[in-house]
């Protein structure tokens, strides 16, 4: 049995320790946030916080986040609404398909909470693991930094 905390409240599963974290998240969690991309770390769609840090679900063991705090794109809802940083992707359009928008708001999130007032190039080196194969780099970026001024 792992136990963890998901998105502030408490879990276990039942199953093997090198399970990947996004099979666990996806198959016996209901968090669905994040999403299966390339399955080898490179796009980075799959990323979750734990502890605070981006990192890829898809080749991280479940057993790494055992006692941990693992927050999904779920997770930064408040009160069931957007956050400011969701807002943002919003308003400056930062979706066009969207598969990467879960993986670039939580890298974005993490960089946000260590650093509040990112400049372009901060923006630019926290979002370097994600791929955004739409072409939205720019808007996304943008919308991080909408996100950091509005705070």
């Amino acid at each position: 049995m792992i136990s963890l905390k998901l998105n502030g409240r408490p879990a276990e599963v039942d199953v093997p320790p090198d399970t990947s974290l996004l099979t666990v998240l996806w198959s016996d969690l209901d968090a669905v946030g994040p999403k299966f991309g390339c399955g080898r770390s490179q796009c980075g769609s799959c990323t979750v916080l734990i502890d605070g840090e981006p990192v890829k679900s898809c080749q991280t063991k479940v057993s790494a986040a055992a006692g941990r705090e693992v927050t999904t794109l779920e997770g930064l809802l408040e009160d069931g609404q957007p956050n400011a940083l969701q807002r943002a992707f919003i308003a400056e359009q930062a979706a066009q398909c969207g598969f990467c928008s879960s993986g670039m708001i939580m890298a974005a999130q993490a960089l946000l909470d260590r650093n509040p007032s990112p400049t372009e190039a901060d923006v630019r080196s926290a979002l370097n693991g994600n791929l955004c194969r739409c072409g939205a780099h720019n808007r996304i970026v943008r919308a991080v930094l909408r996100a950091a001024q509005e705070g």
